[in-house]
């Protein structure tokens, strides 16, 4: 008996060793992935470093463009030849800053997207100032071109923008909030546009009026 119980006793003394060299090797394991995670984040994090990337990218506000585009006309025309029929596309597109500042422009292309990037084109070249107060025009104009004619009015604040298609398209880009519009004549989104222009070439503004009289808008106002 005295024999069996020593033997006993050494089994387990065996198993208490070894499941302390198991539970050794477990701690420097831990130890050495701890060290490796160390290193990671010194030299640029690894993994961590490319979410952290993706966070701070999903976290940026996105960037406001310069200027406000609105697509006014998309016309398609087909040309029938030998293998078929053969499509092309013109845009007429308005952009505004909403600060005062309108263009218009008028492009043609085999694409879609370059009809309307060449139209955005154009119409950055030939910007003009329209003059705002108060949220609206300064007074009341009329403007033409061939058949179309179109009447713009001032606007109390609240009023919004009465206008449909390409006038309003040309009021929102330039920042006007409240405007009386009538178009008559010629329905044709080009020949309105026209003659929208031509209205807001014939707006008076008070400071550059005041500025060549050489008086002050207190002055000119009385």
């Amino acid at each position: 008996m005295a024999k069996t119980n020593d033997m006993i006793d050494e089994t387990m003394v065996d198993e208490s060793i070894e499941e302390k060299e198991v539970d050794t090797d477990s701690e420097a394991v831990e130890v050495q992935e701890h060290e490796t995670r160390r290193e990671g984040r010194r030299e640029g994090g690894g993994g961590r470093r490319g979410r952290g990337r993706d966070r701070d990218r999903g976290d940026r506000e996105p960037v406001e463009k310069e200027f406000v585009e609105k697509l006014v006309k998309l016309n398609r025309t087909a040309k029938v030849v030998k293998g078929g029929r053969r499509f092309s596309f013109s845009a007429l597109t308005v952009i505004g800053d909403r600060k005062g500042r309108v263009g218009y422009g008028f492009g043609k292309a085999n694409d879609v997207s370059e009809a309307i990037r060449k139209s955005i084109d154009k119409a950055k070249r030939n910007m003009i100032h329209l003059p705002v107060k108060n949220g609206t025009i300064p007074h009341e104009v009329k403007g033409f071109f061939k058949s179309s004619y179109v009447l713009l009015k001032p606007a109390r604040s609240g009023t919004g923008i009465i206008a449909g298609g390409a006038v309003r398209a040309i009021m929102e880009a330039g920042g006007v909030t409240d405007v009386l519009s009538k178009s008559i004549g010629s329905s044709s989104q080009y020949n309105v546009v026209k003659a929208t222009f031509d209205c807001i070439s014939k707006m008076m503004d008070a400071r550059a009026i005041s500025r060549n009289r050489g008086k002050s808008l207190s002055e000119l106002w009385g």
